[in-house]
């Protein structure tokens, strides 16, 4: 059997990888590439609040966050429904309206908003920030507060 050459990666081919992940990875979105957000901030608030109620499944909002802002929304969901058990009560569609959206952009494909979410007895305020990836909007940072 014939003896096969060696496979030889010189600089230019470990380059080529590199340059093949930065083009097939995520890339980010300018702002004029991008849909108006305060759609997406009023649907992505009614969907927060209704997860924390235990109304609705978190995976539904899986395609418009991060993997670390998946991960965060999953242990408040996780400790509020512990906190339910352990007061007996069952999931319930909280009452509540979406309210004033405060909304700046700090830098080009980068929103950052304020959502305020009037309850019964109270009002909530939710932060999010959004970041054009793809030529979509996803969030990469949410803060119930």
């Amino acid at each position: 059997m014939p003896a096969r050459p060696a496979v030889r990666l010189d600089a230019r081919a470990s380059a080529s990888y590199a340059d093949d992940d930065e083009f097939f990875g995520r890339q980010l979105s300018r702002r004029s590439e991008l849909p108006d957000p305060t759609g997406m901030l009023q649907s992505l608030t009614h969907c927060i609040v209704e997860a924390m109620a235990g109304a609705r499944d978190l995976e539904q909002l899986a395609r418009w966050v991060t993997d670390d802002v998946y991960r965060t929304l999953t242990k408040r969901v996780v400790l509020a429904t512990r906190a339910r058990r352990i007061k007996g009560l069952s999931p319930q569609r909280p009452t509540f309206r979406i309210g004033r959206v405060i909304v700046t952009e700090p830098a080009d494909g980068v929103v950052e908003a304020v959502v305020l979410v009037h309850q019964p007895h109270r009002v909530r305020s939710i932060a999010i920030r959004l970041e054009g990836l793809d030529q979509r909007w996803r969030a990469s940072a949410i803060a119930v507060l």
